[in-house]
C-alpha cells in the first residue's frame, strides 16, 4: 500500500504460547491463514474446511518472506500435523489449498466442549489430561533424529503433563510440546554430564588419573579394571606430548576406553583351553591394531616379543589368550619407558626393555607377567 494512506496496514497477531510451541514462523503464518476463515468461504471435503489462497496475496501481505519461505513454513505446519496441503508447493504454484487440521463443527458432537482434554495428535486445542502420553511416532522420532532414548523421554511424560496440568494452558499440539520438552532435557543432560568430567585448563601431569565418576561408568560397561589402569600411562603420554592442556580429559579417556575395549573384546582369540606359549608364537594382528590405537608402537611391540616367549615357555604355565598376555606386557613395557623418561631417570634403560635391565630387576619385578 502507499506510504501516504491514512488507512494503517493490516497488524499481524500470533500468540506466544502456540509460537513456543510449534515455532515463531508456524505461529504467524498459521493465525494468518485462520483469518481468512472469517472473510472467505470455505469448501467443505472429506471432513475439513478447504481454503484457496493466493501466493501473490500471502506475499503482499507477508512481505518478509519469499515464495520458498511460505513453502517452508507451510510444509512444516503439514509435517506438524497442523494443516492439511492439497496443492504443489508454493514457489511453483500460484495458490495455496489448505484446511485447518480440525473437524467441521456440524460433525463434532454437541457434547463436546472447547476445553475438554485431547490428545495432541486430535483435532483443535485443548488441555493436557492427566493420563497424557506421547505418540509413538514422537518417541521413535527423538530416537532417530536426536539419539534419546526411549526410556529418557518416557522418564520425562510425568514432569511434562504435571506442568502443563498445573499451567492450564490448551495446546494445538501437545505431542510436539513434549518433542521440545524432552529435547530441551536431553541437552541439559548432555552438558551436565560434560561438566562432571571437565576440569579448569590446566597441564596434564604425570600422576594424571580418571576421576571416580568416569571410573564408575567405564566399571558399569563391564572393563575390566586392570585394562582401564593399564591405559592410563599411554593416554597420559599422549596427551602431554599434542595438547597439555586439553579439556575434558574424563570424556575422552571414557571414549578412548571404550573403542579399546570393544576391539579388545570383540577381536582377540581366546582358546576355549588353557594351553603352553608355543616356541613360534607371535600376536595376531588384532594385537597391534590395539596397540596403534594405544599410540604405541608396533617395533616396540616386537623387540619384546623374544624375551615374552622364552620367559612363558621356561615357565611352563598355561593360559588361555597369550595375545591379552602379551597385550599386557607391551602396555606394562610402555608405561615404565614413559615413567622413566619422565623422570629423567634411564640410566642403562632407555627403551625400557627387560633385556636392558639388570637380572636382579627381573628377579624382583613380575608385574608384568601376571
Amino acid at each position: 500500500m502507499s506510504d501516504s494512506s491514512f488507512i494503517p496496514e493490516r497488524q499481524l497477531v500470533f500468540s506466544p504460547a502456540l509460537a513456543q510451541t510449534i515455532g515463531l514462523e508456524e505461529a504467524v503464518l498459521l493465525q494468518h491463514l485462520s483469518e481468512l476463515f472469517k472473510h472467505r468461504s470455505a469448501e467443505p471435503h472429506q471432513g475439513y474446511e478447504w481454503l484457496r489462497v493466493e501466493r501473490q496475496w500471502l506475499l503482499d501481505t507477508l512481505p518478509f518472506w519469499s515464495s520458498v519461505d511460505l513453502h517452508r513454513i507451510s510444509r512444516s505446519l503439514a509435517d506438524k500435523g497442523i494443516i492439511h496441503v492439497d496443492s504443489p508447493p508454493l514457489h511453483d504454484s500460484d495458490t495455496l489449498v489448505f484446511a485447518i487440521n480440525e473437524s467441521r463443527p456440524e460433525r463434532q458432537a454437541p457434547t463436546r466442549q472447547a476445553s475438554a482434554p485431547v490428545r495432541s495428535g486430535g483435532v483443535g486445542a485443548g488441555l493436557i489430561s492427566h493420563n497424557w502420553t506421547p505418540s509413538e511416532d514422537i518417541v521413535q522420532l527423538l530416537a532417530l533424529n536426536h539419539s534419546i532414548p526411549r526410556q529418557f523421554a518416557i522418564d520425562q511424560l510425568e514432569d511434562f503433563v504435571y506442568y502443563w496440568v498445573e499451567r492450564g494452558e490448551v495446546s494445538h499440539a501437545w505431542d510436539n510440546k513434549f518433542r521440545q520438552h524432552v529435547i530441551t532435557r536431553w541437552r541439559q543432560s548432555e552438558q551436565s554430564q560434560a561438566e562432571r568430567f571437565t576440569r579448569p585448563e590446566k597441564a596434564i601431569t604425570d600422576d594424571w588419573y580418571p576421576s571416580a565418576d568416569a571410573l564408575d561408568i567405564l566399571e558399569k560397561a563391564e572393563i575390566n579394571r586392570s585394562f582401564i589402569d593399564d591405559a592410563v600411562p599411554e593416554f597420559v603420554l599422549y596427551w602431554r606430548e599434542r595438547n597439555p592442556k586439553e579439556k575434558a580429559l574424563n570424556s575422552k579417556f571414557i571414549q578412548h576406553i571404550r573403542r579399546q575395549w570393544t576391539r579388545f573384546s570383540s577381536s582377540l582369540t581366546h582358546e576355549t583351553e588353557p594351553q603352553r606359549i608355543p616356541v613360534n608364537w607371535q600376536p595376531t594382528s588384532d594385537v597391534f591394531d590395539i596397540l596403534k590405537m594405544s599410540h604405541i608402537e608396533a617395533q616396540f611391540a616386537w623387540d619384546l616379543l623374544p624375551e615374552f616367549v622364552v620367559y612363558w615357555k621356561d615357565s611352563n604355565q598355561l593360559y588361555k589368550s597369550w595375545n591379552t598376555k602379551f597385550l599386557q606386557h607391551v602396555k606394562y613395557h610402555w608405561a615404565k619407558r614413559n615413567e622413566l623418561n619422565t623422570h629423567g631417570q634411564q640410566g642403562s634403560n632407555p627403551t625400557g626393555r627387560s633385556r636392558d635391565r639388570s637380572l636382579s630387576d627381573d628377579l624382583t619385578d613380575r608385574s608384568w607377567a601376571t
